[in-house]
């Protein structure tokens, strides 16, 4: 098995597409806009990329948040709110602010489960600080990391509910970020000591979270040299050491411009580094076919890894009526602080 997540380029494989996943195995999938025009194409595709693998369960994962970060949107998929909403909750409600994260996390894990999705790339476990760059912004769940944690939690609990395995992102945090790391490198410069309020709320789900998302960014206090996604001591030190997080590791998409190098260079760093599956989603030939010759295959500490990540995960043919319900029972709590989805 090839340790990489790969893009499609469509709403359907296209011939090239399935006899190159055919014969790359790849450890999973990950799908865009581009690929869910409505419910029945989006299903028949995630059907036939399981069929390619014969696997009991595939990784087919999505960047589903809420809010701007929605790959799945109206009119076709319901409408979620971005992280910001739970936090305005949580100031004046803590207990509702997590029942209602969980509550939404349910009903989109449901409306992902009957997609055929397994994964999905949330939470983001980043704090929002004042004056860093908006790439994080209204997709966290606050600025307290007790606070971040808490709301975090539920998100998790409530996509495990629904079937879904989450991903806590992006270690060892990316809050302080004054630059968007999709365009260049940000480098922070707080010390060891200042970032472990960053490094909190991971600590706090690292046995929860199965699945794990490092951060291209530069963090000179453990590493003067390479972003955590390519950092040997990051990873070994801080993610797995100091987080104590022993889940699958995927990287950021490693087609982002704060990294250097060739696609096919910066997978084989970023394995080399601790890494356990390399995120590509841009769907390029070229650079899959690079990815697959730069990377070893996969090593039975990350197999393991995977399978755990996926044990719990379900394909589902409908949502049933629980999903309606458990809007609504969102939308009430979120109505005590004026917010709506």
């Amino acid at each position: 098995m090839t340790p990489a997540i790969f893009g499609c380029s469509g709403p359907v494989l296209t011939a090239d597409e399935r006899a190159f996943f055919r014969d790359a195995a790849p450890a999973g999938y990950i799908l865009f806009a581009r690929n869910c025009r409505d419910r029945d194409q989006l299903r028949a595709l995630t059907d036939d990329l399981r069929g390619l693998h014969g696997r009991a369960q595939l990784l087919v994962s999505i960047d589903q948040e809420g809010g701007r970060v929605a790959r799945l949107r109206p009119p076709q998929w319901s409408a979620y709110p971005a992280g910001e909403a739970f936090a305005r909750l949580y100031r004046i409600a803590p207990a509702s602010a997590i029942q209602a994260a969980r509550l939404n996390a349910r009903a989109m894990a449901l409306e992902l489960s009957v997609m055929g999705i397994t994964v999905d790339y949330h939470p983001p476990l980043d704090l929002r600080l004042a004056g860093s760059h908006d790439v994080i912004g209204d997709r966290a769940f606050g600025e307290d990391p007790v606070q971040v944690a808490a709301i975090g939690r539920g998100v998790l609990e409530g996509l495990a509910e629904g079937g879904i395995a989450g991903c806590i992102k992006h270690m060892p945090g990316h809050g302080r970020s004054m630059v968007d790391s999709h365009r260049e490198m940000p480098t922070v410069h707080e010390s060891a000591e200042e970032l472990e309020n960053d490094l909190a709320p991971f600590r706090a789900l690292a046995c929860s979270a199965r699945i794990g998302m490092t951060g291209h960014l530069l963090f000179p206090a453990w590493d003067a040299h390479n972003p955590a996604t390519l950092s040997p001591a990051i990873i070994s030190d801080v993610i797995r050491g100091e987080i104590g997080f022993e889940g699958l590791l995927l990287t950021d998409d490693i087609d982002m411009e704060a990294l250097s190098d060739t696609i096919p260079q910066r997978s084989a760093r970023a394995i080399a580094a601790g890494c356990d599956i390399v995120l590509n989603c841009w769907a390029k030939m070229d650079d899959m076919v690079g990815i697959c010759e730069a990377l070893p295959e996969m090593n039975e500490a990350a197999l393991a890894r995977l399978d755990h990540a996926l044990e719990e995960t379900r394909v589902a043919d409908t949502m049933g009526p629980e999903h309606a319900e458990l809007l609504a029972e969102r939308d009430a709590l979120l109505a005590l602080a004026g917010e709506h989805a």
